[in-house]
């Protein structure tokens, strides 16, 4: 198994409560850069093909 050993000892609970509280801003950071890589992107694509074919 991956984590086979038993911690020595328990997490304390106001320990828990006080990084839960500070919420998950990694994945909110990484969504947000995902996010506008994909805008940029679509920007690009619509900048270099769709608008030279129109002339």
């Amino acid at each position: 198994m991956i984590n086979s050993q038993e911690p020595a000892e328990a997490p304390d609970d106001a320990m828990v409560e006080r990084i839960v509280s500070e919420g998950p801003r990694g994945a909110v950071a990484v969504a947000g850069v995902a996010t506008v890589i994909v805008l940029l992107v679509w920007v690009l694509f619509y900048l270099l093909v769709f608008v030279p074919r129109s002339g």
